[in-house]
């Protein structure tokens, strides 16, 4: 009797989506075997007066087993079924197409098919066993619809001698159709097998108390990947980095070993509702470096820009207050982004909450303060986003703290404002030698909306070179944002009418998500998405991170990208 666990066992979505995709192909195979077995075979009598040429039950029946196997082909790829639709179909599938090997060579007036001709074995075996090893199913279906399969043949045994076109000996009956139930056994036996590589599967891709669920998104360094807890209802997200993404030497893997989890660290010590939780964190088994993060819906500040264009102001300023709130805990902690973009911005759906801000990906975070220990940077680089990078930064300055994320966030303010960086030339390098020595434009004189005079003034504040010039804080700066447009110009019941117009078309899957296709809406793991400048497409994109080496000032192309 099978397990409790074979009864409720799932495959895992891999294994269903190929499954699946196979369904279609053997399709063809059974179509393909029907015409030139049966029907060529068929012809092949007939032209030689060995047999009558009028139609008869079997022709019928082949042809209609036929018709089904390019009608499943079709099915498996128009996409309307989901996977596991599409297994419970290809069960039917199996017991039709076994009706129809033994309608061609058991109804009395049909030739056999030729690859029978040679043996005592009936064509159902073959199609019984062959058929769980290509198309795979839990146990329990799999010995269900081989048994009905292998009863298939005396089902065409019975209905041919009611019509009174065959009979046949009960010693006869024995020894053809226990072929049939002895491959069943062989059949379920096989699905037993590939349900304990299923398990082991499923075990390989548990990480910690998570389960892996579906790959939702890689890069140069990992993978990302929808996860669940195994014992709470709790969805996240998990990042892995590739073990060979940690370095090819023990001491630069360790280094970076050691950055990614002060990362981590860092990120979970922060408190702010509007900075990503990080659940979790480890090495698997296979020298995979891991985060475990919360799963959010919703898009980046890129992705908007890239399907909405420029923001209106008073939704900009709701929004910046709430990126403030995450800097300031930050910054009171020591602790500098130094990567603040619109990929970083994510907005979302949170509970009750809408247009709710969460700040990613803190790998690049410094401490204004060193902690004792080895520095785990590259000596003579800097890493950052060329068209958000605050001066300090750029030119790799020591002393660096929490107003060049203000700087980083004026540049956000100015490209969601206006639909263009503040300065973007034609490589990275030009980039980050005008965010040292040229002198913004004004974003109102570069935008077709309105921007308050004040909250133009602030934005230009943000973008002094000079780091004292800047508003003191990220409180502070929250605090003057507030005050450049009306209390009610954006209003969370505003946010929630413009989720409730849009939100249909996020789970269609209709907006571009942050990383990669997937049914639903985008979730955000602290991974970057990636977003075009809407107004220069030959420029380079705004918001993509590089690591620049000052001495030779070229693209440093093994700079990570996370």
């Amino acid at each position: 009797m099978a397990s409790q666990a074979e009864n409720t066992l799932t495959l895992t979505p891999e294994l269903t989506a190929e499954a699946a995709w196979r369904l279609g192909w053997l399709g063809v195979v059974y179509s393909a075997g029907g015409v030139f077995g049966y029907f060529g075979r068929r012809l092949l009598l007939a032209s030689s007066h060995s047999i009558e040429t009028g139609l008869g039950a079997p022709d019928l029946f082949t042809a209609a087993t036929v018709a089904m196997g390019v009608a499943v082909y079709v099915v498996s790829r128009r996409g309307r079924l989901s996977a596991k639709r599409l297994l419970d179909l290809g069960l039917v599938f199996e017991v039709v197409g076994a009706f129809g090997i033994a309608a061609s060579g058991l109804w009395s007036a049909a030739p056999r098919p030729l690859y029978t001709s040679f043996s005592l074995v009936p064509a159902e075996c073959v199609w019984i066993v062959v058929y769980p090893l290509v198309v795979p199913n839990t146990p329990n279906n799999v010995l269900v619809a081989s048994l009905l399969a292998a009863s298939m043949g005396p089902a065409v045994l019975a209905l041919s001698a009611a019509a009174g076109t065959a009979t046949a000996a009960p010693l006869e009956l024995i020894s053809y159709f226990l072929p049939n139930y002895l491959s069943a056994l062989v059949a379920y036996a096989m699905a037993r097998i590939v349900y304990r590589f299923n398990v082991r599967l499923k075990h390989a891709r548990e990480i910690g108390s998570y389960e892996l669920i579906e790959r939702i998104g890689d890069g140069g360094m990992g993978e990302v990947w929808l996860a669940k807890h195994r014992f709470l209802a709790r969805p996240a997200a998990v990042k892995l980095i590739r073990s060979e993404a940690l370095g090819s030497t023990p001491q630069t893997r360790e280094t970076t070993l050691r950055r990614f989890e002060r990362e981590a660290q860092d990120t979970a010590s922060l408190g702010s509702t509007h900075t990503i939780d990080v659940y979790d964190f480890g090495i698997t088994e296979e020298g995979e470096f891991y985060y475990v993060m919360e799963l959010l819906e919703g898009l980046s500040l890129g992705r908007f820009m890239e399907q909405f264009g420029p923001m209106e102001p008073a939704r900009l300023v709701y929004l910046l207050q709430q990126v403030c709130h995450s800097l300031g805990e930050a910054h009171a902690r020591g602790l500098v982004h130094r990567d603040i973009q619109p990929a970083n911005i994510f907005v979302c759906r949170l509970g009750p909450d809408d247009d709710f801000v969460k700040v990613l990906d803190f790998g690049l975070v410094k401490h204004v303060a060193a902690p004792a220990g080895p520095m785990l940077t590259i000596e003579g680089t800097t890493a950052g986003t060329p068209a958000f990078m605050a001066p300090e930064i750029a030119l790799g300055l020591a002393d660096v703290d929490g107003r060049a994320d203000i700087y980083s966030l004026g540049c956000v303010a100015y490209y969601m404002l206006t639909g263009e960086p503040v300065f973007i030339g034609k490589s990275a390098m030009a980039t980050v030698l005008a965010q040292v020595s040229e002198q913004p434009t004004p974003p109102s004189a570069r935008s077709e909306l309105r921007i308050p005079p004040a909250l133009d003034e602030i934005i230009l504040e943000c973008l002094a070179k000079d780091p004292g010039a800047r508003p003191a804080s990220a409180v502070d700066l929250g605090r003057r944002l507030a005050a450049t447009v009306p209390h009610d110009a954006w209003t969370p019941e505003k946010a929630h009418a413009w989720w409730e117009l849009h939100y249909v078309s996020l789970r269609r899957g209709d907006w571009a998500r942050s990383e990669g296709p997937r049914e639903g809406p985008a979730p955000a793991t602290g991974d970057r998405a990636r977003c075009r400048p809407r107004l220069d497409r030959k420029a380079a994109r705004p918001d993509t991170a590089i690591s620049v080496d000052f001495e030779s000032a070229t693209r440093d192309s093994a700079a990570p990208k996370r």
